[in-house]
């Protein structure tokens, strides 16, 4: 029966049961398969309230996206309306505008809550 995790020893006996799951080829809507999906869903959860990922840093965050998306720091300076702005705001040493924020959140999909933060 699975129940809710609660410690870090139920924690990594789910963990250790969802590999030996997951090196079994099971079927499509198996009852194995229903318990992996449950057991997964259980595991993150536990892991989102007992070790949580803090926030990526803004400039942190805009640099890793460009990169994922294969903009180049000139193509930012178009997105942000201001070519000196760029190279500040990457250096850190000009925090980000509202104006600023919106254009990144639409054009980039970086979510608000990461670009708004103290850094």
């Amino acid at each position: 029966m699975i129940a809710p995790i609660k410690n870090n020893v139920q924690y990594e006996q789910a963990l250790e049961h969802i590999y030996e799951l997951m090196q079994a080829e099971l079927a499509p809507d198996s009852i194995e398969s229903d318990e992996l999906e449950v057991l997964s869903i259980l595991v993150k959860e536990y892991e989102n309230l007992n070790f949580p990922m803090p926030k990526p840093n803004p400039v942190e965050a805009i640099k890793f996206r460009l990169e994922q998306l294969g903009i180049t720091e000139k193509e930012l300076s178009e997105i942000l309306g201001y070519r000196s702005r760029k190279s500040e705001i990457l250096s850190g040493k000009r925090k980000l505008s509202l104006d600023m924020i919106r254009k990144l959140n639409e054009t980039l999909h970086i979510p608000a809550d990461v670009l708004i933060q103290a850094y």
